[in-house]
């Protein structure tokens, strides 16, 4: 929430409430259990014990259903109510174990930290490079001030093909920023003892992305009392976008 977050998307969409009819808990337990588990590093179990300690028995399979069947419209529409980002953009890419083979988790972020967008590939070349960049350019609708990566040669040969090759920046001690937002990725692949297959991992990483997005405040940027405001305020948009039809 910084100064990228005075420059608002355009709030012409349509907000388009979540159905829960046909399930047995009522809404508020479906939201609960699939915040927890977007918002922390919990498994399936962890929630599972975590609703039980409150009275609630539901099989971790029950929430796993659940943030399988509604994660990907919550993302949608969290996705939509973000602040316009930072005209800076980091690239990075980083290898992740699914099924026993090795695969590239390419990631965007801004300046400010924002994740951008994530895109999980077999390859790391400059036609994985291109489909990362061409993808975010059309999602954003707009060309950054800058982009910065490592020294890939991959991205250097992506950006003169898009003809953006005086934006970019390249240097490893430069491009920190997006190095570190694998930090919570790694942390949720450990604790899921890894992905199962591309799909499932690419569904998960776009939701947990949301989410962190929407609940990241830089807590070491504020005060007390300004952090309970932002915290607050994403509280507000998490109900809100789960808010029952």
């Amino acid at each position: 929430m910084g100064l990228a977050g005075a420059y608002l998307w355009p709030l012409a969409f349509m907000m388009t409430k979540i159905s829960y009819s046909g399930y047995r808990f009522p809404p508020v337990i479906i939201q609960q259990a699939i915040w927890l588990y977007a918002r922390f590093t919990l498994s399936f179990r962890d929630v599972e014990d975590l609703l039980a300690e409150r009275g609630i028995t539901v099989s971790y399979e029950t929430v796993r259903r659940w943030v399988s069947h509604f994660g990907s419209a919550i993302a949608t529409d969290l996705r939509k109510r973000r602040p316009r980002p930072h005209s800076t953009w980091h690239l990075d890419e980083v290898y992740i174990k699914i099924d026993g083979r090795l695969v590239y988790l390419w990631r965007a972020v801004d300046a400010e930290g924002e994740v951008l967008d994530v895109l999980v590939q077999s390859k790391r070349d400059k036609r994985a490079a291109l489909k990362l960049m061409r993808k975010l350019l059309k999602k954003m609708n707009f060309v950054p001030d800058k982009l910065v990566t490592d020294d890939l040669r991959s991205y250097g040969a992506a950006c003169r093909d898009l003809g953006i090759s005086h934006r970019h920046e390249r240097g490893r001690w430069r491009n920190n920023r997006a190095e570190n937002s694998h930090q919570p990725t790694r942390r949720r692949e450990r604790k899921m003892q890894g992905f199962k297959s591309t799909g499932a991992a690419q569904r998960f990483l776009s939701f947990h992305a949301a989410t962190y997005n929407t609940f990241n405040v830089q807590r070491h940027l504020t005060s007390a009392s300004t952090h309970r405001v932002f915290r607050a305020s994403a509280m507000q948009t998490w109900r809100e976008v789960t808010a029952a039809a």
